[in-house]
């Protein structure tokens, strides 16, 4: 892994950007290709859920649907951030359909992400994406709360945290107190995706009449674990994508400012190569927070000329299981005073 130990202060934003203008380019058919695909193996893989004999066949074919709506899913996130064709209506539209299997709402997705996260990355108070609590925090807790904080950030928890902390609460006609702006978009985009769950969950009910099928066993398969496969794996991406020793969180905008965060907040977790494009190359995090507009077609050769340029000044990490649940481990709190992550007991964790 490498850290942020270079003295030499970071060019700005700008500067950085036109770096990777070689990487900017947007391409609709080559997208379109790209969505087409997607929803014909999602399309499949739950057909295969209906019509494949065996209870194994099933579940790897639900736990493939699962798989499909987060590539479906990055698509729209492209989409949503006007990167995926050079148009931006047609973003707006291909984005709510990226967006149906995973039952994201294409505007408060845009809010949340495109407005709060990527404008203010790891800031306290304001990104509310895996922000940690201060060790105080955690002590006021109720218990209850603590023994969620605790299964959130066990490393096994990271599907529960997304599918209630940001689906449920900011995602899913989300309440007052989560969301205080309202705007008829929101309600419906909310309005869209629930009638996208009520043809899914009908078509199953309909597919389980005509083949005779147990009606609990289809809707579980194909819907249920799918939508629960989802929200493990974005849960799990988002959280490797800013939660490192290495990376620091702020609870004072000027001081945030001055750390560069669309590069010290990020990291850049590295698969073999078939696993990194088959996640749509999202784990090239650094250069998607430093120019949101890089189609992510485009990810890996921008990242590839960040860390050129940038030697030591980008957290990458290669994945292993290892790696993950030591971080688990470590970075269960933040301590603003002591600038560290620590544990649950409030001990300094150093970094790995």
């Amino acid at each position: 892994m490498t850290g942020l130990s270079a003295p030499s202060p970071i060019p700005h934003r700008k500067v950085l950007r036109s770096w990777l203008l070689q990487c900017a380019g947007r391409e609709t058919s080559y997208a379109l290709t790209l969505l087409i695909t997607d929803l014909t193996l999602f399309s499949l893989a739950i057909a295969g859920v209906v019509r494949l004999d065996g209870i194994g066949a099933k579940l790897l074919s639900s736990l493939a649907g699962g798989f499909l709506i987060g590539r479906l899913f990055i698509l729209g996130h492209d989409a949503c951030h006007q990167s995926f064709t050079p148009h931006r209506r047609l973003n707006r539209w291909l984005g709510r359909l990226a967006f149906l299997p995973s039952l994201t709402p294409f505007s408060l997705w845009d809010v949340g992400h495109n407005v709060v996260h990527h404008g203010y990355t790891n800031l306290k108070g304001v990104d509310f994406v895996w922000a940690p609590a201060t060790p105080a925090e955690f002590g006021r807790m109720t218990a209850l709360r603590q023994q969620l904080e605790r299964c959130y950030r066990s490393g096994w928890g990271c599907g529960l945290y997304y599918l209630i902390e940001i689906w449920w609460k900011r995602m899913f006609f989300p309440a007052p107190e989560h969301l205080a702006a309202r705007r008829p978009v929101f309600l419906y985009d909310n309005l869209l995706i629930s009638a996208g769950a009520v043809v899914w969950l009908g078509g199953l009910a309909w597919a389980a009449h005509a083949t005779r099928q147990s009606l609990l066993l289809l809707e579980g398969l194909g819907f249920v674990l799918p939508f629960l496969f989802w929200n493990t794996m974005i849960g799990f991406v988002v959280y490797v994508h800013h939660t490192h020793t290495a990376v620091r969180w702020h609870d004072d905008k000027r001081v945030w400012a001055a750390d560069v965060p669309f590069v010290s907040t990020t990291v850049h977790l590295t698969f073999p190569r078939p696993l990194g494009a088959l996640l749509h190359h999202i784990m090239e995090h650094t250069a998607h927070h430093v120019d949101m507009g890089i189609p992510l077609y485009h990810l890996a050769a921008a990242q590839q000329i960040l860390e050129a340029r940038l030697p030591g000044r980008i957290v990458v990490q290669p994945f292993s299981w290892h790696w993950y649940f030591a971080t688990a481990r470590r970075c269960k709190l933040y301590d603003f005073r002591r600038d560290c992550w620590t544990d649950f007991a409030g001990q300094p964790q150093l970094q790995a």
